[in-house]
Order: C-alpha cells, then sequence, then structure tokens
C-alpha cells in the first residue's frame, strides 16, 4: 500500500451544540493523551479507584457497585437490562420517546415479557399513572428515561415513581444519559435501583464510556438469578471482580479514555453539582427566551423540559435540514434534526458540559437571525 495517498489527519473544530457528543476541556482532552498502562498497573487501578469515588459523588449515591463500563450509554441501557431480566420476566417500560423503545427492544431480546406504557412524543407521565400500570401485574423491573435526547423531556418525579415500583416489588432502571452530570440526578434519595450514563453529554468527556451504579437491592436480585447473565461482556459479577480487590482480569479497559473520564469528573466536582445545575439552568433559560423571539418556542411545556437538551418546534415548510447545514458550514455549530413522529418538526439542540457557555448560546441565536432573516 502507498501510505502517502493519506494525508495527516484533520478534523475541522465544531461548536458541539448537538444531543451528543457535547465540547470537550482541553484539561480532560490533556489527561486522555497521558501515557497508556496496563489495565492492572498500579497507576491504573488508582484512576480507577478515582473513577468510582468521583462517580458515587456524581450519581449522589454510597453504592459500592459504581463503575464505568467500556462502551457508550447504550453499553449502560445494555447492561442494565441483561443483568436484571431473564427469560420470562415481567417488565414495564415507560415510553416518553424513542429511548424508552430501545429499552423495550432489548427487554424482549433477552427473553422478558415487556409490556409497554406510552405518551405522546413532548410529554411524560405522572406517578399514578405508572402505579395503575404496576398494579397489574407482578413486575420485576420498571424502566422508565430520564432525560429523553429524542423530545428533550425530564421526567419528573423519579423518587414517587420508584416508591411505586417498590411498592409493587420491582426495581426501577433508569436512564440518564442526557441528565447526569446537567440536571439534579439523586440515585440514593430517590431510591433508584440501577442507573446508568454515557460519558459524552453532560459530563463532557469523548464517548466511549458508561458510568453505572447499582443498589444493595438490585445487587441482591442479580445475585439470586436463576440463570447466568447470557450477555458475557456485561456481566457485572464478572465486572466487579475486575474493578474490586484483588482486581481479576476481564478485559483490555480502555485505560485513556477512563483518564479523560477522571478530568471530567474533577472538574464537575470542583465547579460543584448545585453551580452546575444552576449553570446549565441559566443558559437553557437564555435559549429557550432567544429561540422563541425567533419565533422558534420549545415544544416541551416548561415543568417537563430538560435543562441539557431543548427542542424548539419548526415553522411548517422550513427546510430545516438546510439550515442544519448552513450553520455546520458557515458557522462550524452543530445541532440535530429531530426524528421518529418529530422528524422536520423540531430541533434538538444541546446545552451540555462544557457546551453549557453563554458564549454558545449567543453564538447560536447570533447565526440563526441571520440564516432566517
Amino acid at each position: 500500500m502507498d501510505a502517502s495517498r493519506f494525508s495527516d489527519l484533520h478534523i475541522t473544530q465544531r461548536v458541539l451544540l448537538g444531543p451528543g457528543p457535547s465540547m470537550v476541556e482541553g484539561r480532560v482532552l490533556a489527561a486522555q493523551s497521558m501515557p497508556v498502562t496496563g489495565h492492572l498497573d498500579p497507576d491504573y487501578l488508582k484512576v480507577m479507584a478515582d473513577v468510582q469515588d468521583l462517580l458515587r459523588y456524581t450519581f449522589q449515591t454510597d453504592n459500592e457497585v459504581t463503575i464505568s463500563l467500556s462502551g457508550t450509554g447504550t453499553t449502560g441501557m445494555e447492561a442494565g437490562v441483561s443483568n436484571f431480566v431473564e427469560p420470562g420476566d415481567n417488565v414495564l417500560v415507560a415510553i416518553i420517546g424513542y429511548f424508552g423503545m430501545r429499552i423495550a427492544e432489548m427487554a424482549e431480546r433477552y427473553g422478558g415479557n415487556v409490556d409497554r406504557i406510552e405518551k405522546p412524543w413532548g410529554e411524560a407521565f405522572s406517578p399514578d399513572e405508572i402505579e395503575a400500570a404496576l398494579a397489574k401485574k407482578d413486575y420485576k423491573l420498571l424502566a422508565v428515561v430520564h432525560g429523553e435526547t429524542s423530545t428533550g423531556v425530564c421526567q419528573p418525579e423519579i423518587k414517587a415513581i420508584a416508591d411505586a415500583a417498590h411498592k409493587h416489588g420491582a426495581l426501577l432502571l433508569l436512564d440518564t444519559v442526557a441528565s447526569l452530570g446537567g440536571v439534579p440526578v439523586e440515585v440514593d434519595a430517590w431510591g433508584v435501583d440501577i442507573c446508568y450514563s454515557g460519558s459524552q453529554k453532560a459530563l463532557s468527556a469523548p464517548p466511549g464510556l458508561a458510568p453505572i451504579t447499582v443498589s444493595p437491592r438490585a445487587w441482591e436480585a442479580l445475585q439470586n438469578r436463576a440463570t447466568k447473565v447470557t450477555n458475557w461482556y456485561l456481566d457485572l459479577n464478572l465486572l466487579m471482580d475486575y474493578w474490586g480487590e484483588p482486581h481479576k482480569y476481564h478485559h483490555t479497559a480502555p485505560v485513556s479514555a477512563n483518564y479523560a473520564l477522571r478530568e471530567a469528573l474533577r472538574i464537575t466536582a470542583e465547579e460543584g453539582l448545585e453551580n452546575r445545575f444552576v449553570r446549565h439552568a441559566e443558559m437553557a433559560e437564555m435559549l429557550y427566551e432567544g429561540l422563541t423571539n425567533l419565533d422558534l418556542p420549545p415544544l416541551v411545556p416548561p415543568a417537563l423540559r430538560l435543562k441539557t437538551l431543548t427542542t424548539p418546534r419548526l415553522p411548517e415548510g422550513m427546510n430545516e435540514a438546510a439550515i442544519r447545514g448552513m450553520l455546520r458550514d458557515l458557522y462550524s455549530i452543530e445541532i440535530a434534526g429531530g426524528f421518529g413522529p418529530l422528524a422536520g418538526k423540531i430541533w434538538r439542540i444541546g446545552l451540555m458540559g462544557y457546551s453549557a457557555r453563554r458564549e454558545n448560546v449567543r453564538l447560536l441565536l447570533a447565526a440563526l437571525d441571520d440564516l432566517l432573516g
């Protein structure tokens, strides 16, 4: 092969304001460039311990089983489903958008008897609606998406939903891929049993890791399975043999990715969760006001809005894909379109982690004003 035909790698710098990945601070990129070690090297084992402590802070939990999985947020979803759903288990999935549908499909593939309750995209459930569904059958697992990336809805009253699940003998699986680090996620105070996320959204680390935490109640359920976990790579029993002492080999860990996650979580801790939530809320409110002034009001009612992801309604007949292309080509700004029933009707604008800055909001609004004026 003539290697000379391959040029040096050049990637255009974008202002990432889509549904993920978010922009990454220089400190995080620098951490990722530290020397690679073996996955059982003492230096790396210290990184793993730091990641666990920082994730406990970010998830607001004391759960011993708190680790990062090798893979994106969907890996966290698959781990949550594969470890806690056995053939014949009754599973209830409360669907408010695309990612609830994905959980339901996974649960079916692992042999679960899946029941779906659904809301129109852009709406959310009340705890009473979920409890009414739970009362119809003995469910082992209730799955809920906290921040639905396809719609910009933040499912409220998670504690009441968890209480309803436990009242009826079910575990609560909560997807926080789009919410962790940007809006409150209180695993212990809410009573969440299995909670997973992704490194690339409000945590502002590169894609490739899926934080997950498991309550003692859920861990006991895992130990009492009648069958082995059918996904070997994501079997939490085996993974905890690696993350816990004496650190038995499981797979070659993505050490550089965990360097980056550690630094991103350290930045989160330095800012403080409450300050971080305030920043995301302030930037979201600034975006709402600016979009409304451009006749692009948010789809989601104020009480249900996910502060990390905004979905403005688009005028009928707008060539929204062309405008997104101009944002990219003229301003190097990335946002995303809608899909499913919202295709062509909304944009998906992410203000997540390092992307949630005043200068980015102003740049986007000015660019849209120019393109739509």
